[in-house]
């Protein structure tokens, strides 16, 4: 493994545990025909085991001193870039994509929410993020968890939390607790909504989150209020944290007619 300190500018923490990183490979499946995208590899701990099991790996390193470590695997390709720079549709052109990654804290849950808005054909995507993302992706409605990105990643995937990470498996060791997460995608059938409506009225609803549907909808969509609580048979003193994803996914029918 390579030498090298930890850059508290790139949010690193290196995963260091092999029971713990095996674990987490185990979790994705990787069988030989699979093509992997692997994000922030760091010293490459994970990719060690996923040059063994996967057909390919594609490593996406911000750090350039670890990216040019990388390609000593047979098997692996590294790209030294910012994984939020990803054109994410770009992957689809490989269905079945498997995608692993342990997440820098600081950017989680905006990758999170590109990748699922842009790659539709991957087959799971196992990660490790902050326990309290991961609760917060994972979150019922009525809670104080659930938000824009609980609607957002349970309106493509099914999240579920895989098992809980001590601080103590990484150097330097992070000041919160971490969670493996996964994420396998909805059946296509399952997407009937526009993205961009989704996330448009995800966004507002949640800005407002205090307020009761009726007046934000008047606030914003004033025209179209009526139809949209008729047809989603929605009460207009619920509030935005009580609605599900598929509530939510409706209002953005109703409100952007096509």
């Amino acid at each position: 493994m390579i030498h090298a300190p930890a850059k508290k500018s790139l949010g690193q923490n290196f995963l260091l545990d092999m029971n713990i990183a095996r674990k987490i490979v185990d979790a994705l499946e990787p069988g030989h025909q699979d093509r992997v995208l692997e994000i922030g590899p760091g010293k490459g701990v994970l990719t060690t085991l996923l040059a063994h099991k996967a057909q390919w790996v594609l490593a996406v390193e911000k750090d350039s001193f670890l990216a040019f470590d990388l390609d000593r695997h047979p098997g692996v390709q590294a790209v030294n870039m910012d994984a939020l720079q990803l054109d994410w549709s770009r992957l689809n052109r490989w269905p079945g994509l498997k995608i692993i990654g342990n997440l820098p804290y600081n950017i989680a849950q905006v990758l999170l929410w590109d990748l699922t808005a842009g790659c539709r054909t991957f087959d799971r995507a196992v990660v490790m993020v902050q326990k309290e993302v991961a609760h917060r992706i994972t979150a019922a409605p009525g809670g104080k968890e659930y938000g824009a990105l609980s609607v957002w990643l349970q309106s493509f995937t099914a999240p579920r939390v895989l098992f809980k990470v001590s601080p103590a498996v990484f150097r330097p060791r992070p000041r919160v607790d971490s969670a493996v997460l996964e994420l396998r995608p909805l059946p296509s059938d399952k997407i009937f909504f526009t993205p961009e409506y989704l996330a448009r009225v995800i966004r507002i609803m949640f800005q407002n989150r205090r307020k009761q549907l009726g007046n934000i909808l008047k606030t914003y969509w004033n025209d179209r209020k009526k139809i949209a609580l008729e047809h989603c048979s929605l009460d207009p003193r619920t509030r935005p944290e009580e609605l599900s994803p598929e509530e939510f996914q409706g209002l953005s029918r109703y409100l952007f007619p096509e």
